[in-house]
């Protein structure tokens, strides 16, 4: 038996500020508004979810521990449109044999990477 798929979800202590990142900001398709969760397709087969961590299953932590990486095919272009959405703590664009990505928090804390890998081979493991 295989997987039909898997969510990441992370923890929040309160959800009102992160909501308009992840649908303005980052474009997330919206899939499911269970009041507590909101849960987002990313990129087909690709799924996030955020929590109320006073209401989940687990609780919001004063210090994120967790990575989103969301893979992009144009890192530049994703950079520009955050930085003029005024994402917070974006960082600059970095290159090395393997990858190209930038790093973020979201309003919560959290950590994101936006990249791309070089190798099309590698790549398309992911596609």
């Amino acid at each position: 038996m295989k997987p039909s798929g898997a969510i990441t979800f992370f923890y929040y202590a309160e959800l009102a500020p992160v909501i308009p990142f992840y649908e303005q900001v980052m474009g997330f398709e919206l899939l499911q508004d269970q009041g507590m969760a909101r849960l987002y397709r990313i990129a087909p087969g690709s799924h996030f979810g955020i929590v109320d961590g006073n209401k989940g299953h687990l609780r919001h932590q004063p210090r994120s521990a967790a990575l989103l990486t969301v893979l992009v095919p144009d890192v530049a272009a994703w950079h520009a449109r955050l930085a003029a959405a005024g994402a917070p703590r974006l960082g600059p664009v970095q290159r090395n044999a393997h990858l190209e990505h930038f790093f973020l928090e979201d309003p919560g804390g959290y950590a994101i990477e936006v990249q791309r890998f070089l190798d099309p081979a590698v790549a398309a493991r992911f596609a």
